[in-house]
């Protein structure tokens, strides 16, 4: 089985075209999104209803803090911009929209993987991979072999042996498959998809080939001008059309 990851998507639907397209060409039988659909960009209608599609074709999908505040249209631990997409993107999805993303899941067990959008520890706290330890952590607080985050925004990859202490990691390469070894456990990440923060631009994604063991991280170039216009003739944030270019 083939298996494309798709995290932190941030209603950038031009991103999250370029990605489909691009693993569609490749061929997956079931989707997995990890987490914050919406949030910063200016499609967020548009990603729930493609995000739907794809989970009653048989796709997975998981809850993200975006994706929660933006049931609230808000939150006060978000800094004041993020505040306001997120209420203004409260106020673009409809009744339907917003009962899908309340009945996602935080976490979904699949085989011997994890799909969890931010950790396995204490996955509804949003707490962040942000190293070797809390990776570590992470893996320690579940049985599953491999585990799938997103959250970051940029592609990780950390492995351990049972019972070990912190976890390797490496960055993994575009288009590289990487073999999943069944004597370790494996934590990844594989970027965002409509907000990457590693200073390149091009949209994150992967997929996972089940049978072989191996995990293909992809990054996409994408109109990321034609995103950031559609941010700015929204009224969201200018900060957060000129990040898209930047990939920060």
């Amino acid at each position: 089985m083939r298996l494309a990851f798709f995290a932190d998507l941030h209603a950038n639907r031009q991103a999250f075209e370029a990605c489909l397209k691009r693993l569609r060409k490749i061929g997956f039988d079931r989707a997995v999104v990890l987490g914050d659909l919406v949030g910063y960009g200016a499609d967020p209608s548009w990603t729930v209803d493609t995000v739907q599609r794809l989970v009653d074709d048989g796709g997975v999908a998981v809850l993200g803090n975006h994706d929660e505040a933006a049931l609230r249209g808000g939150t006060g631990h978000m800094h004041a911009q993020a505040r306001a997409a997120i209420e203004w993107t409260h106020h673009q999805l409809d009744d339907a929209q917003r009962a899908f993303l309340a009945g996602l899941p935080l976490t979904v067990e699949d085989e011997d993987r994890l799909y969890v959008h931010a950790n396995a520890w204490a996955p509804g706290n949003w707490g962040y991979i942000t190293g070797a330890r809390a990776a570590t952590q992470s893996l320690a607080a579940t049985r599953q072999r491999v585990t799938f985050c997103g959250h970051m925004h940029e592609p990780a990859l950390y492995h351990t042996r049972p019972g070990g202490l912190d976890a390797g990691h490496f960055t993994p390469r575009s288009d590289f498959p990487i073999p999943l070894a069944p004597t370790l456990r494996w934590l990844a990440i594989p970027g965002s998809v409509g907000q990457p923060r590693d200073g390149n631009p091009a949209a994150c994604c992967g997929w996972m080939d089940t049978e072989r063991n191996t995990l293909t991280c992809l990054r996409v170039p994408y109109d990321h001008e034609a995103a950031s216009a559609r941010i700015l003739r929204a009224g969201l944030p200018p900060g957060f059309a000129a990040r898209l270019g930047e990939g920060r």
